[in-house]
């Protein structure tokens, strides 16, 4: 089994160069660009892991995943937010029904 932690050490990367030089490092080139930024790239990556996933190619699927969780990370931290915060969301759901934890959330928005 591959190490897990790999999520954990990339999110504490992204979070120590976001005070980078922009001309050397790509994170803080993505932090620098602002929100509307980071969404466009997360979009990207995320439309290039539909269309690999549409051509089934497994090799192309896993680097699509890995580039839209990167930049997934790179969102959190914008938000000043920790993958620990996603690891527990995930927790909380952990067990529940996803219609049931779908309908909680719908109650506590209104």
């Amino acid at each position: 089994m591959i190490d897990t932690l790999i999520l954990s050490r990339l999110a504490e990367t992204i979070e120590a160069r976001k005070n980078s030089d922009p001309n050397i490092s790509y994170v803080a080139k993505l932090l620098h660009s602002g929100q509307d930024g980071i969404l466009k790239k997360v979009a990207e990556e995320a439309a290039e892991l539909l269309l690999a996933s549409k051509d089934g190619e497994k090799l192309h699927i896993t680097n699509e995943m890995a580039d839209l969780w990167f930049h997934c990370l790179v969102l959190l931290v914008h938000h000043d937010l920790r993958l620990d915060d996603v690891f527990n969301e995930l927790q909380r759901r952990e067990g529940v029904s996803g219609i049931e934890e779908k309908m909680s959330r719908k109650i506590t928005e209104k």
